[in-house]
């Protein structure tokens, strides 16, 4: 009795209309879970968490140029800013002046925004990240008889964060925070534009709470430097502001 001829696997059964629903089923599989996944990173970097990449040796040797780092978006709808922090800020109208923002046309600018959701693409002109010195109501000078910062009349001591070599500033400043602003400076001191380089300008150097993207939690990149990014034990010393100043 002669065989009947068989089929490769996969092949649509044209007298079997659900083995065709199968193959085509099967044929948006793929698709339809890449589309699913990308949205599922576009959601948590958008509301949650999303990789950032240091553009400049500012924060030496805490975070160097290159180093992937993991930003924290919620945790500041849960606590308030704190002294130590390291955060990501849109420096838009206080470190760039509003006629200084790049524009994009609207697919430039997707594109440019989905790939720094994922990490791929730089961080904008107008993206910086810092060291948080002084909160609303602080005030924060330098330097005091031994050539440290204090916040609150608390002298600050930065020897486990500060780049090697590097003075807490060269430049004297005497501030008082205003409410719902900050007052941020770079690790390596010597090699950042931070609040003292603008406070000639209209903001006073200060940044919005609001401008705020987040904290920096971790270096992810390269696997060499991943380590957590805590807040120094000496910003636990400085009193309210009222206290000490």
């Amino acid at each position: 009795m002669a065989e009947r001829p068989g089929r490769n696997a996969g092949e649509a059964n044209p007298g079997n209309p659900k083995a065709g629903a199968r193959d085509r089923q099967a044929w948006w599989d793929i698709p339809l879970t890449i589309a699913i996944a990308i949205g599922v990173v576009l959601l948590i970097t958008t509301f949650v968490a999303k990789p950032f990449s240091i553009p400049s040796g500012s924060m030496e040797d805490t975070l160097g140029i290159g180093d992937r780092v993991l930003v924290n978006r919620v945790v500041y709808h849960l606590r308030d800013i704190e002294r130590g922090d390291v955060v990501v800020f849109d420096g838009s109208d206080s470190f760039v002046p509003a006629g200084d923002v790049p524009q994009r046309n609207p697919v430039a600018g997707a594109l440019t925004w989905l790939g720094q959701s994922i990490g791929v693409v730089p961080p904008d002109s107008t993206d910086f990240v810092k060291r948080v010195i002084g909160v609303g109501g602080d005030r924060v000078t330098c330097c005091d008889a031994g050539g440290a910062i204090t916040v609150n009349g608390q002298p600050l001591e930065e020897s486990s964060y500060l780049y090697a070599g590097d003075a807490p500033s060269t430049q004297d400043f005497d501030v008082v925070v205003p409410q719902g602003m900050l007052w941020v400076m770079g690790d390596h001191r010597s090699n950042s534009a931070d609040s003292r380089a603008h406070m000639g300008d209209p903001g006073g150097g200060f940044v919005p709470e609001s401008k705020v993207v987040g904290r920096t939690m971790a270096v992810l990149w390269p696997l060499s430097r991943i380590q957590a990014v805590e807040i120094p034990e000496t910003f636990s010393t400085v009193p309210d502001s009222g206290e000490g100043s």
